[in-house]
């Protein structure tokens, strides 16, 4: 068990929080854009389905009242309903918690602006942030989980088809058993820490309501099943492995050189197990272990099916690989005949490669569709960790090339011991960056934040003795294809109907004489859509001359600069 301790300490060393994995990449309102009028209704745009948090998706009025009603969503954007607020003027909050595809927690906050640009309102604290205890909680929980998985399938593995027959196989059936506890220990501490990735709160305030309504969702349904097949699998499993398969292969592997070891060549084949039960077990394992994938990065990625697929193979041949080193380092490299090591040790040998190219060839596909880009490798901290975590590999498979070679030549002593142990301590250190590695965002999404959701085009509110004029010009960009969209209000923030509107646009430098663009009143009275021509780059003065009534006029400006 001393392997358990070794795994578990090294999630002591720091380690990045965990993060989410899906990104608002857009939303309606812009965020920071300056509208006429209050909405109707909010969107927010994320890069992957979500679902929100019930009672953590809200918009805020610039007086800080509530005035949302529940959010919906429809595929990757969620629409949110809004009341007109009692004082619509100002700047509003959009505040958001929801929890993505991959069943990780995303918060944020986007603001916009009705009319003018006012303090912005201060966001809940519940919203956003997942409490400390419930962040180191959860890869906790999920490296239990692996080290749960590795050794219910290295000691099965040999005790179906490589166990010597006279060592005692009580140790190794124990390990299975303590492998199914610790899967089903991890699985419960994943549903019970779930409503508290939503919700914020730390990790021991969870209510017998968020548990029900955790246990009915996508998630806690395919953990329920994860804990089902836990149950089937040790009524069919443990009786199975408690005594030894009388096959054919078991006959070659005792029987090679051993004398102590011999079965007569004649004796008929028997099997303590029924000829469905093994492919039922098969079954079975496939199936729990694709309840992993389907609640993390797989399910949420470009062509899921085969990211999930990729998912099972990876953990199948990561649990076979390193619970068979276990298995070797614990139980039989130590007391056990060294011929029949010399009859245990190629075929474990073999096996172990083809795990190995496996366990590389489906890691490959997982990494090429998280990523995104080859860059994303060096820029993204889940590049760096997937660099650190292949370097490990590699170490790791330089000892278990060395150890094969030794096994080739028929050395099965002390220095097979050691690559062995080699491999079994690197792998700890795979299992453990693993257990992070699913907690920090994908290459793709990564890529996505750096690029954050900003109102496109220029917006600003300019003030004079009459009015204050909000307008947006979009997209800014050299030639005659720029929109303008003027809204207009008394001083104090109400509508106000204008009676001429005027609009020019002057390059600075060079100084070139001011250029009347067109510019036409809505029916709505306070509003204005005209074009914009922006013919050279540079730095432009925009006026706005405005008549309000017969006699009164003025004139406000401002300056934007249009790129090359």
């Amino acid at each position: 068990m001393l392997f358990l301790f070794v795994l578990l300490a090294s999630l002591t060393l720091p380690a990045s929080p965990a993060s989410a994995h899906a990104a608002p990449v857009g939303a309606t309102p812009a965020p920071g854009s300056v509208i006429g009028a209050s909405p109707a209704e909010v969107t927010v745009t994320f890069s992957e389905p979500v679902t929100p948090v019930e009672g953590r998706v809200q918009v805020i009025a610039p007086n800080g009242d509530r005035i949302s009603g529940k959010a919906v969503v429809e595929g990757t954007t969620m629409r949110i309903p809004v009341r007109q607020a009692d004082k619509p003027l100002g700047t509003y909050l959009i505040s958001f918690r929801v929890i993505s595809a991959d069943s990780h927690p995303v918060g944020g906050a986007i603001s916009f602006s009705v009319g003018a640009p006012s303090e912005r309102p201060e966001a809940p604290s519940e919203t956003i942030g997942t409490h400390p205890s419930v962040e180191v909680a959860v890869p906790v929980f999920k490296t239990i989980g692996y080290a749960g998985i590795t050794l219910i399938a290295g000691p099965a593995m040999f005790l179906a088809f490589l166990w010597p027959r006279r060592r005692s196989r009580s140790g190794a059936l124990k390990t299975v058993r303590v492998g199914l506890a610790l899967t089903a220990f991890a699985t419960l501490g994943a549903i019970a820490s779930y409503p508290q990735q939503g919700s914020g709160a730390p990790l021991w305030q969870v209510s017998a309501q968020e548990l029900t309504e955790t246990v009915t969702s996508e998630f806690g349904l395919l953990l329920v099943g994860r804990l089902a097949i836990l149950g089937v699998l040790a009524g069919l499993l443990l009786p199975m492995l408690s005594r030894a398969p009388r096959t054919a292969r078991a006959r070659v592997l005792v029987g090679a050189g051993a004398p102590v070891e011999v079965v007569p060549a004649d004796q008929k084949t028997k099997t303590t197990f029924s000829r469905t039960r093994p492919y039922a077990v098969l079954a079975l394992s496939a199936a729990g272990l694709a309840t992993w994938p389907l609640t993390g990065h797989a399910v949420a990625a470009p062509m899921s099916g085969i990211t999930v697929t990729a998912g099972v193979v990876h953990m199948a041949a990561m649990a076979v690989w390193i619970g068979g080193l276990v298995t070797l380092a614990v139980f039989l490299l130590r007391g056990t005949h060294p011929r029949v090591l010399g009859v245990v040790l190629p075929v474990w040998s073999r096996w172990a490669a083809i795990a190995v190219l496996w366990l590389v060839f489906a890691g490959a596909i997982q990494a090429v569709v998280q990523m995104g880009k080859v860059s994303a490798l060096w820029e993204t901290g889940y590049g760096q960790l997937l660099i650190a975590k292949l370097g490990v590999t590699a170490a790791v498979l330089g000892a278990a090339a060395f150890a094969r070679r030794m096994v080739v030549a028929g050395a099965a002593g002390a220095g097979v011991r050691r690559a062995v142990g080699i491999e079994v301590a690197a792998s700890v250190v795979i299992l453990a960056l693993s257990s992070v590695l699913v907690q920090v965002d994908p290459g793709r999404i990564a890529a996505t934040k750096e690029k954050p959701i900003t109102g496109q085009g220029f917006s600003e509110t300019l003030t004079s003795d009459l009015y204050a004029v909000q307008f947006n010009i979009y997209p800014v960009e050299l030639g005659e294809y720029n929109t303008i969209h003027a809204f207009l209000y008394t001083p104090d923030g109400g509508p106000l109907r204008a009676e001429e509107w005027q609009v020019t646009a002057r390059l600075t430098d060079p100084a070139l004489e001011a250029v009347a663009q067109p510019i036409a009143g809505l029916p709505t009275g306070n509003q204005a859509l005209g074009s914009m021509s922006f013919p050279l780059p540079g730095t432009y003065e925009i006026t706005f001359t405005i008549r309000t009534t017969e006699i009164d006029r003025a004139s406000v400006k401002t300056s934007v600069t249009v790129g090359g």
